[in-house]
């Protein structure tokens, strides 16, 4: 039993529904069979939503640092000490103030080994800004946290993975920032993702437009012939299984990503108009290319139901389930790359389109 997995929680904008969704899904405790649970935040804003959204079954104990997190229990690591104004529905500074105190908290420990994955409660990037928080979003901190080594953002569910060339930037930056090297870095951030973290051995990946009609041979923009299809052509050099451009319209439009281990759209509309459409409630925010494992929930702050107990809290689950399996697979890619003689349990066929024409 003590030798479970140990994931941590930030709690997010305190305002907002992070905590009410995390005490929704922790609160059925056959959980904890699966692994250790570890919440960077507070006594008090925890039992304040516990009476709010009237989750009597949910329990827990403090503890002072992961290493002595009881493995019996949700544990909570206060480190938020203030006596604190929780207003839900509000942004203020206070909600950004401890959310960045908890971000913070879980994140030393994560970086430091002494959780093996970490959850993340949903922030508003407006409000984090205003406490000092100079990133875009968790996933440009998690880079910075990481060397800024190069990362990816990919939205998932059972049936769909959607990965993001670029993330939390203004649309007119998007073709300054495209080139046909930095398209092809997050194809290979893609692949190798999706072998080491999704134990998908040979995965084939469609890659979307930029235009319209995916530039309509240069009537509409000369980035997919410029850029995006050398990219493709050199993914392909390098034996990457990769298909495109598609227009994106047409590619969601006629569920051509069932035919793909995965999608890569150029810009964060593009690809998550597509998969909120799809998965909303369902889906997992997951970041690629890092050295230690980071998922959250899809959805954000939610101030207009924060404290109502309607919040739903399916798409924290999946974030949990994620975090775990992405674990197990990492452990099973090094173990077969330690043991290359012996067959591997993820040389499996992924069901997708098995070559290029």
């Amino acid at each position: 039993m003590e030798n479970k997995l140990r994931i941590g929680f930030s709690l997010g904008d305190i305002n907002g529904v992070g905590p009410e969704v995390l005490i929704k899904t922790l609160s059925d405790h056959r959980i904890l069979q699966l692994f250790t649970p570890i919440i960077y935040g507070s006594n008090r804003v925890l039992s304040y939503y516990k009476k709010a959204i009237n989750a009597d079954h949910f329990k827990y104990s403090s503890c002072s640092n992961a290493t002595e997190a009881n493995p019996k229990m949700i544990n909570v690591i206060n480190v938020i000490t203030d006596d604190i104004d929780i207003t839900p529905g509000i942004e203020n500074e206070t909600g950004a103030k401890y959310a960045l105190e908890s971000l913070e908290a879980a994140t030393n420990d994560l970086t430091e080994g002494k959780i093996d994955a970490l959850v993340t409660g949903p922030i508003n990037k407006h409000n984090m800004h205003q406490v000092g928080f100079g990133f875009n979003g968790h996933t440009e901190y998690f880079n910075y946290k990481a060397g800024d080594k190069g990362n990816l953002m990919i939205l998932m569910d059972e049936h769909l993975k959607v990965a993001l060339a670029t993330h939390h930037i203004p649309l007119q930056d998007v073709p300054i920032v495209l080139s046909t090297d930095y398209i092809y870095n997050k194809i290979k951030l893609l692949a190798n993702s999706l072998e080491k973290d999704f134990a998908i051995k040979k995965p084939v990946i469609a890659v979307l437009g930029l235009n319209p009609h995916a530039g309509d041979k240069g009537l509409l923009g000369k980035e997919e012939s410029e850029m995006i299809l050398p990219a493709i052509e050199k993914a392909q050099a390098d034996k990457m299984l990769v298909v495109g451009p598609f227009p994106a319209d047409g590619f969601f439009g006629n569920a051509l990503f069932k035919k793909y281990d995965a999608v890569l759209s150029m810009y964060h509309d593009q690809g998550l108009v597509g998969f909120k459409a799809l998965s909303f409630n369902s889906g997992t925010n997951y970041t690629a290319g890092l050295p230690f494992i980071r998922t959250s929930p899809d959805h954000g702050t939610a101030y207009d139901i924060a404290g109502k107990g309607i919040a739903d809290h399916g798409s924290m689950l999946q974030a949990i389930y994620s975090a775990l399996d992405i674990i197990n697979n990492r452990l099973q890619y090094e173990a077969d790359r330690a043991n290359p003689m012996k067959p591997s349990k993820s040389e499996r066929s992924s069901g997708k389109i098995a070559s290029i024409s």
